[in-house]
């Protein structure tokens, strides 16, 4: 019995080897899966050169282009107007900005042209004697001598002979004395120079002010000016009366503007060359901070695409039948997002957005060619 059990196992043992023996063999002779290769699916353009406007950004803030520092030239005390002093207070041409207690100056002016009337007339007997030609004249001037007004000019002198007897008597000299006094007596008002506003008060009613004080600034907010620094390659580029866009920083108002002046010299330490632009709105304030784009000039042949797209050796991929290649360009000019290229012919498939790790020969699927696959 123990015979027949030992002989059962080993047959099976040797039908359990043939047929794992048989698997391996089986399994050894498989052939191995192949992997997929995977393609790319890019996005494309096709080229088509034109003419592409060189727009240069810039940044500053705005500053009225007439603007006034108002200071004082005399002392006296700050009298009230019909306006407070303040800022925001708008005025007229030619409205009063500021006017000083000058009565003790006011006197000593109307002592002066009353010294100067009389003098005139102690002489006007000598007048009717020795030059009866032109007493007349002189009457005439004594008559339209008015000291609550400003000091007529004197009569032009007919003759050396006069010239030396009027001279002689301390006349001249007396009416521009006199004249020199009224003129330093006006700078005890000052009137608004233009029609503006008050952006800056420095003294109020009843304080006294203080010759070569700084009184506040006086700007006219209908026109506007900013300054840009250029990088001096623009220098060429830039031309008086370019039109220019002017945006504020959310990018939500847009205001048209012109180049108005531009610096003849470049700066030395920043190599940069210095543009003003003139811009005009009723929405704008002084101090707004705003980007220009600046149209410098055109470019003609040439096409616009983004800067990540320019590989090193000026160089930009093309698809070939599915296929990446490169071709050599010439770039113009550079933004901060874009590049301007020339010498990329007519009908060039190129990228429209960069590949991670594209290579040249690299296998690639078109997006409008997966679109087409798809209807």
């Amino acid at each position: 019995m123990r015979k027949i059990i030992l002989s059962f196992l080993g047959v099976l043992f040797i039908v359990l080897s043939v047929l794992v023996a048989k698997k391996l063999i089986a399994n050894k002779h498989k052939p191995k899966p192949v992997k997929e290769k995977v393609v790319k699916t890019v996005f494309t353009d096709t080229v088509k050169n034109g003419t592409v406007p060189i727009v240069i950004p810039a940044n500053g803030s705005l500053v009225a282009k007439r603007r006034v520092e108002l200071y004082a030239e005399v002392q006296g005390v700050f009298k009230s107007s019909k306006k407070l002093f303040k800022p925001g207070q708008k005025y007229r041409k030619g409205e009063l900005l500021i006017s000083m207690n000058a009565e003790e100056y006011y006197a000593s002016v109307q002592s002066a042209k009353s010294n100067l009337y009389n003098t005139i007339a102690a002489i006007m007997p000598d007048l009717r004697l020795d030059f009866p030609d032109v007493y007349q004249k002189w009457q005439d001037y004594l008559q339209g001598f008015d000291l609550s007004k400003t000091t007529p000019q004197l009569p032009k002198m007919s003759s050396e002979k006069e010239n030396f007897f009027i001279t002689g008597r301390g006349i001249v000299s007396s009416y521009y004395n006199v004249k020199n006094l009224e003129q330093r007596l006006s700078k005890y008002k000052i009137s608004a120079p233009f029609s503006g506003v008050l952006t800056q008060a420095l003294v109020t009613e009843g304080s006294l002010i203080r010759v070569g004080q700084k009184l506040g600034e006086f700007i006219d907010p209908s026109v506007y000016e900013m300054e840009v620094a250029l990088s001096k390659r623009y220098a060429s580029l830039l031309k008086e009366g370019e039109d220019v866009v002017l945006q504020n920083l959310n990018k939500t108002e847009t205001y048209q503007g012109v180049v108005s002046r531009v610096n003849g010299s470049v700066n030395a330490t920043t190599q940069t060359i210095t543009a003003y632009i003139e811009v005009k709105d009723e929405a704008l304030k002084e101090g707004l901070y705003l980007e220009a784009r600046l149209n410098a000039k055109e470019e003609t042949n040439a096409v616009e695409v983004d800067r990540n797209l320019l590989l090193e050796g000026d160089q930009i991929f093309v698809v070939r039948d599915t296929i990446l290649d490169v071709i050599p360009v010439k770039p113009v000019y550079f933004s901060e997002t874009k590049v301007v290229l020339k010498s990329i012919p007519n009908g060039e498939i190129v990228l429209k957005k960069a590949v991670p790790g594209a290579y040249a020969g690299m296998l690639v699927r078109p997006f409008k060619n997966v679109k087409k696959a798809s209807k």
